[in-house]
């Protein structure tokens, strides 16, 4: 895996603001993309995640908005702790059961 660069989210947003102010005078919405992504240096294809994430917020296109992304990690993070806590509370339960076994056999 490459290095992960982290950007400002101030800088994410004039990105992606920038990108929607010149999408209107450029021949496409990708080459305002390039244009700006060189500008600010990242990957286009970094910047292109950024503006598909504003739309998808704003309601300009399908799919988990950001605050919808963070809860659904925030339940999974949540339901594999309760797997393991389950999973440890079942083994401590047959450890007992087991031990109260063999000291009722003596």
């Amino acid at each position: 895996m490459g290095k992960e660069t982290r950007y400002a989210p101030e800088v994410r947003e004039r990105a992606v603001r920038l990108v929607e102010e010149q999408e209107k005078t450029a021949e496409s919405q990708w080459a305002a993309i390039e244009s700006i992504a060189a500008k600010i240096g990242c990957t286009s294809e970094t910047l292109r995640r950024w503006v598909r994430q504003k739309e998808r917020d704003t309601g300009k296109r399908e799919g988990l908005t950001t605050s919808e992304r963070e809860e659904l990690k925030r339940l999974q993070r949540e339901n594999r702790e309760l797997k393991k806590a389950n999973e440890i509370l079942r083994l401590a339960s047959a450890y007992f059961a087991k031990a109260e076994l063999d000291r009722q056999q003596r």
